[in-house]
């Protein structure tokens, strides 16, 4: 009933279909009747330049699942915004959590799942530093309890439409065209394209001797550069976010450029490719 009484001015959030902060207990019984699968993205609280806010990488995580959610009964099981991330701690507002304490946190979370009858787990790391613990916590899951858990991008990367897939020349990651393109469509109202700013790398020169075999996925080029750059200034290898970027991007592009039209091909690609897994990992369960 409709008292003329003013609601909360801030509030605008829609209720939104398998996101479990938003459900019902009755709800959550409902969906059991459907499915025992739960999607959990991993996300990070830390500096995304001046035209990213500091939750990009949960938010984006989070709106991912959520459509994920909307095309197969899959729960959105969101129960941590901060990650590991000690190499952006220069810029103020960046949170860093231990790999402990993630891994902790999300094993608490699946066995109070498993108490009410969610049996398979799919983790979407949606923060490029949390992959080797988002690895190893798909792998205890495994080993100590009843789930049955799997990596989101080990999961889907056989059902992505390469022709969809962007192929950059020149490094393009953190805060970068990519990720910004992706934020336009996943949380337009968050993103500042306006403020958004060109920057000029340093890296030690033996990992700028490897860049072009990483940017065209030469696997040891690769593999040794993430191995060492991107790290907290304590470990000394001289590639923390401020040691290679004052504007915390980490890319040569000017993510001013980003798009929209780029960020909706990348993610519909994404979602449709998960859609393709749960539909195989269902067809093989059925008895």
């Amino acid at each position: 009933m409709n008292t003329g009484t003013q609601v909360n001015p801030l509030w605008n959030e829609k209720k939104v279909k398998n996101y479990l902060p938003h459900m019902t207990v009755p709800e959550v019984d409902a969906f059991l009747s459907k499915s025992d699968m739960v999607i959990i993205p991993i996300g990070a609280l830390e500096q995304h330049s001046s035209h990213l806010p500091i939750g990009t990488d949960f938010i984006n995580g989070v709106e991912q699942c959520k459509l994920i959610a909307q095309e197969r009964d899959i729960l959105v099981a969101p129960v941590l915004m901060a990650g590991q991330s000690p190499y952006h701690m220069a810029f103020s507002g960046s949170i860093t959590l231990s790999a402990d304490t993630i891994i902790q946190v999300h094993m608490e979370t699946v066995q109070s799942l498993i108490k009410h009858g969610f049996k398979r787990f799919v983790f979407m790391n949606s923060h490029g530093g949390n992959r080797a613990i988002t690895t190893f916590l798909v792998d205890q899951i495994n080993q100590k309890t009843a789930g049955i858990a799997v990596d989101f991008g080990v999961a889907v990367s056989p059902y992505l439409n390469p022709d969809k897939a962007e192929k950059p020349t020149v490094l393009d990651r953190h805060a970068g065209v990519g990720e910004t393109s992706d934020s336009l469509y996943l949380m337009p109202d968050l993103v500042q394209l306006e403020k958004a700013t060109a920057t000029k790398l340093t890296h030690p020169k033996h990992l700028e001797n490897m860049l072009s075999g990483v940017i065209n996925e030469e696997p040891t080029a690769k593999l040794l550069f993430l191995s060492e750059a991107l790290k907290g200034e304590a470990t000394g290898k001289k590639t923390s976010t401020i040691e290679m970027t004052k504007t915390g991007v980490w890319g040569e592009l000017n993510p001013k450029t980003a798009t929209v039209e780029r960020g909706a091909i990348n993610i519909n690609n994404t979602v449709q490719a998960a859609v393709k897994f749960i539909d195989k990992w269902n067809d093989l369960i059925k008895i």
